[in-house]
């Protein structure tokens, strides 16, 4: 369960926060249903570090003056990839910061519900919860309308709970408890743009080397973020992580350019650089220049917001289970194909046999293949014998094929 801050006044930096009782949850809170013991719950493998926030999703598609209703989620880069993490069986766990509010109580809910560790999550009884509302865009055709297939965030988080991270986590029982048995440590850069004491704790969490553990930065490039800061900050950070992940148009508007191989040269230090050309190409480029690109597949998109997360997810879903270097790309052009066709930030896996034989596709097969909220049309699910893909997934304890994938006893190369 989260824990309860310390009382502490607005700017002042936090302690580490003694044993307290949990603020008691909202009627609709899964932070109800009873904690699953440490036999139940396997430790977790991946530990991610950032803000989420509530979400407001619209009714409808078109500009925001025409929606009539927002229905309540909750969303946020690092906490997707915790909860993708676990359902493609790398069992994971969020650490952050949330208000002691109702959007507070729903995030911890959701995300607990997912099977996310949130046991090192702290309450801030000053702070509030950040809210972001989701755009999408329609078939208006009016001059406000962003078209059909994209969206856009606007973001509500200045002053944020989240915001007082800081590196007294470090000192935390909870949060180092968790920080000392995760094989992988994901980490992205909104958190280094949230306020100084982020930042602080952003190097800090790159600074803290450990034998075994694997360390990912998301660059998750958010320009609103960084109108009052320096991103000139950025490029050590990202130059400090072990796998590092970019989106080319992002790098371009960052650092002026999308090329994988000159990002390679800019940051030498990380064992792979992987830039994500969009729905193109992702390319993984090691230290001495060796480089992987796969093709994105062909998706019929509904949404296009959570893709990067998931597919972030999928590569280091990959590199738990020590899969190749292509092995890892699909798997994550898979995860980001599945959170494309779905609503909302997060999407179910097919089962875990069609997953494995996209992942074994031949090129051709691969480059064939089609995604769609109906499912996945493939050469490779259609040959006689070959497995079936269904858009069905079963509640726990069903008796459906399980989707995810099995987790590797050994964490693979980055």
């Amino acid at each position: 369960m989260p824990r309860q801050d310390a009382a502490v006044s607005p700017g002042t930096p936090l302690p580490g926060r003694p044993a307290a009782a949990p603020p008691a949850p909202g009627p609709a809170s899964a932070v109800d249903a009873p904690e699953a013991g440490p036999a139940a719950r396997p430790a977790p493998l991946a530990v991610c570090v950032g803000e989420s926030m509530a979400a407001l999703l619209p009714d409808r598609p078109g500009p925001l003056e025409s929606v009539e209703n927002f229905s309540l989620s909750v969303g946020g880069a690092e906490s997707n990839v915790a909860g993708a993490l676990t359902a493609l069986g790398v069992p994971s766990a969020w650490i952050s910061r949330v208000g002691d509010d109702g959007f507070g109580r729903r995030l911890l809910g959701e995300l607990a519900a997912r099977g996310v560790d949130v046991s090192a999550v702290a309450v801030d009884p000053h702070r509030p919860t950040g809210v972001y509302l989701k755009e999408v865009g329609g078939h208006t055709g009016g001059r406000h309308d962003l078209g059909p297939g994209r969206s856009r965030l606007h973001y509500h988080r200045r002053g944020s709970a989240a915001a007082a991270l800081s590196p007294a986590l470090l000192t935390d029982p909870a949060a180092a408890r968790l920080l000392a048995g995760a094989r992988l440590l994901h980490l992205s850069g909104i958190t280094a743009a949230l306020s100084d004491d982020c930042l602080a704790l952003t190097r800090a969490l790159l600074a803290d080397r450990r034998p075994g553990r694997l360390v990912s930065f998301d660059l998750n490039w958010r320009p609103a973020l960084w109108r009052e800061r320096d991103p000139s900050v950025l490029p050590p950070l990202l130059d400090a992580a072990d796998l590092l992940l970019l989106g080319a148009d992002e790098a371009e508007a960052a650092f002026g350019t999308g090329d994988p191989h000159a990002l390679r040269e800019r940051f030498p230090s990380p064992a792979t650089l992987v830039v994500k050309d969009a729905a193109r190409v992702v390319t993984a480029v090691g230290r001495d220049g060796t480089a992987v690109s796969e093709p994105a597949l062909a998706v019929e998109v509904v949404e296009a917001t959570g893709a990067g997360d998931a597919f972030a997810a999928g590569y280091l879903a990959g590199t738990v289970r020590g899969l190749d270097q292509r092995r890892r790309l699909r798997l994550g052009h898979l995860s980001a194909a599945c959170a494309l066709t779905a609503h909302g930030d997060q999407a179910e896996l097919p089962p875990a046999e069609v997953v494995a034989a996209l992942l074994d596709a031949a090129p051709e097969d691969w480059a064939a293949t089609r995604v769609s909220a109906d499912g996945i049309v493939s050469p490779v699910l259609s040959a006689p014998g070959a497995p079936a893909h269904t858009t069905e997934t079963a509640a726990p304890g069903g008796g459906a094929a399980d989707p995810r994938p099995a987790a590797a006893p050994a964490l693979g190369a980055p």
